[in-house]
């Protein structure tokens, strides 16, 4: 009985120790998605419901190893994150010989950027300027009205801030850690649809010229990438992956936030 009751006991501290645990966690999570977030200011707005041009969604979700990835994944000594090679190892398939003693292969796997490590992200609300509506009221007596109308298709391009191997490969790593830190929907490539348009409402007084200037924002990523040789090991039944001449090199990129518009407003006396 004594037996029985400590092993129920031990039960519930159990239990409660996950809960707790899983309830700081959740905690711990939400703090760090909270953190990562950027806070967007007024003067940007959302068109993705408005942009005449539907833009693709970039999902780029971190890709889930295999049972045989991970345990490979495991042996490196190097973190490794390119979505690419994981999937390499996913689709590796490796079976257990029950004679394989004394058996030995190094196959070489080829020279692949290995992980990125971001070491500052900001965004710049006014990357591009794309559009420019206007209003003349310098002969009116009331006050007039303008709002954003897109005067033509615009495309913005992001890019890496200087060259080097493997440069796609890079820049999904790039964008996933960016989007990981900002919790925004960026893209290289974004593109604004002629006649978008947003309600919004500015006022240009009598004898005063309006100027409603549009631009694109895109994140300033930074930061550095591992670069290694990459080689499968496999001795009798065991499976390894080795690393070789690891090198390192600091990079940049420009990423565009799909579907925002950042406005500024100015009034003038005459024209701009």
């Amino acid at each position: 009985m004594k037996k029985v009751m400590v092993a129920i006991v031990t039960s519930l501290l159990f239990i409660s120790f996950s809960s707790v645990t899983c309830a700081e966690q959740k905690k711990a999570d939400d703090k760090v998605k909270a953190e990562s977030s950027v806070k967007i200011p007024n003067s940007v707005l959302n068109i993705s419901k408005d942009n005449t041009y539907p833009n693709p969604t970039q999902d780029l979700p971190y890709l889930q190893p295999s049972s045989l990835a991970q345990q490979l994944l495991d042996t490196s000594d190097v973190k490794i994150e390119n979505p690419d090679l994981i999937r390499m190892l996913n689709e590796t398939t490796i079976s257990d010989a029950p004679l394989a003693f004394g058996y030995r292969a190094t196959i070489y796997m080829g020279q692949w950027p290995l992980n990125y490590e971001s070491n500052e992200t900001s965004v710049n609300w006014e990357y591009q300027k794309i559009n420019t509506n206007y209003s003349d009221n310098r002969g009116g007596k009331s006050p007039q009205q303008i709002y954003y109308k897109q005067e033509a298709e615009k495309h913005v391009k992001g890019g890496l801030t200087a060259k080097i191997s493997n440069s796609e490969d890079v820049k999904k790593m790039m964008m996933l850690k960016s989007m990981q830190k900002t919790n925004l929907p960026l893209s290289f490539h974004t593109v604004i649809g002629y006649g978008t348009k947003k309600d919004q409402v500015y006022n240009v007084a009598p004898k005063k010229m309006g100027y409603l200037y549009a631009y694109a924002p895109a994140v300033n990523e930074k930061g550095k990438v591992t670069f290694g040789e990459v080689y499968l090991v496999l001795k009798g039944n065991k499976k390894s992956i080795v690393v070789k001449n690891v090198t390192s090199q600091g990079i940049g990129a420009w990423i565009p936030i799909q579907d925002h518009v950042s406005f500024g407003y100015v009034v003038s006396d005459r024209p701009r």
